[in-house]
């Protein structure tokens, strides 16, 4: 999708409009502008509202007796999951739902296990999973992060590649650039 400029709006009719202009349609461009914005709605734009989903209490009492069991003092967000801030970065520059970020970072079982890790990787928050977009705005720009993520947060019953289903997870996550 290409996303309209200055306004916010996501429209997969703009490339149409540009490939209509210069194949010498002029007139239709007028015609195509005005179906495509019609077309875009500001509810689009709601996929980057903040966040506010609540883990079930029973996987939060797995995430905090997982916790206990490694002997990880971490903080309790009410949300139902629990991060642990090393560096809290640039206070004036945290991202938002809708940030292009930058980030290096590890995952793992709570075991320890490492599944993946990745340094200066972009990424749009809003398409990530619930648990990033509502842990990373704890930090600012340069900031690092551990967040302990229960299943409903994370990628669910399905789990997701080398992710097991209902599974907690632990990301360790430096939050490089804000783009």
């Amino acid at each position: 999708m290409i996303q309209a400029a200055k306004i916010g709006y996501e429209c997969p009719v703009i490339l149409s409009l540009q490939y209509m202009k210069n194949s010498g349609f002029p007139l239709l461009i007028l015609l195509f502008a005005g179906l495509a914005f019609s077309s875009c709605s500001k509810s689009d734009t709601n996929r980057c509202a903040s966040i506010q989903t609540m883990a079930p209490t029973d996987e939060v009492a797995r995430l905090q007796s997982d916790l206990n069991t490694q002997g990880i003092h971490a903080t309790n967000d009410s949300r139902g999951f629990y991060y642990i801030i090393t560096r809290t970065g640039n206070e004036a520059k945290k991202p938002s739902p809708c940030s292009q970020v930058r980030v290096s970072y590890t995952l793992r079982l709570m075991n320890g296990t490492q599944l993946e890790a990745a340094n200066n990787q972009s990424f749009l928050l809003s398409n990530l999973i619930t648990g990033w977009q509502e842990g990373l705005p704890l930090i600012g720009e340069g900031g690092y992060i551990t967040l302990f993520i229960p299943p409903s947060l994370a990628y669910g019953s399905n789990g997701s590649g080398s992710v097991p289903p209902s599974t907690n997870l632990m990301f360790q996550i430096e939050l490089v650039a804000i783009e």
